[in-house]
């Protein structure tokens, strides 16, 4: 679990204890917080309406959603919507069709977010039957609403960069190589995402 400071910490002693690099990463950058966000789809369709565009862009388009739709939008009224009703909110069609495409996958419970499979790739598998979440996003509802803690997002950039720079590689993995070479830190892998984008932004900042 990735939820929980405890649960958090233990994975970061682990991982440090199995490589010296995120040993290094912890004395110099500290020990990173747990990240959480509500499960369920409020949090899946502000990461459709996230995707593309500027935060102050996200939270426009999401305030205009709620006054139009309801404070969490209503599935059932997301799901009968014109694109053009949902255009008046500021989604563009593309956008329109991935937030349909969520309402109607969760209101005939094809996708039931209060019991994904146990097993993260049959989780990843159903959540990207929406339109518009794709393996990324998948991966970081798990880690982020559910608190997987072996959930390993090994496409995502940052991720690819810090890992790459943590354990001295003259370049940075690729999403297989990192798949590869993080078998050896099972069952903590959620942990060791979290800690290199501590680290990377830690670096940045």
């Amino acid at each position: 679990m990735v939820r929980t400071r405890d649960s958090l910490h233990a994975s970061f002693d682990a991982l440090a204890a199995r490589e010296p690099g995120f040993a290094a990463a912890l004395e110099r950058h500290g020990r990173p917080e747990p990240r959480t966000s509500e499960p369920g789809a409020t949090t899946l369709l502000r990461t459709i309406v996230g995707q593309q565009v500027s935060v102050a862009a996200a939270r426009s388009m999401w305030a205009k959603l709620e006054a139009g739709f309801g404070a969490p939008p209503d599935l059932a009224k997301l799901a009968a919507a014109s694109d053009e009703d949902l255009r008046a909110a500021g989604l563009s069609r593309q956008k329109a069709g991935y937030a349909r495409s969520l309402a109607s996958l969760v209101l005939s419970g094809e996708l039931d977010l209060a019991n994904l499979p146990a097993d993260d790739e049959e989780a990843i598998a159903l959540l990207t039957k929406v339109k518009g979440i794709g393996r990324w996003s998948a991966e970081i509802y798990l880690l982020f609403a559910e608190g997987r803690g072996d959930v390993w997002p090994a496409g995502d950039l940052a991720v690819q960069v810090e890992i790459g720079r943590l354990l001295g590689m003259a370049e940075r993995p690729s999403e297989k190589a990192l798949r590869e070479l993080a078998e050896a830190w099972r069952p903590h892998r959620g942990a060791a995402a979290v800690l290199a984008w501590h680290s990377y932004n830690s670096d940045v900042i």
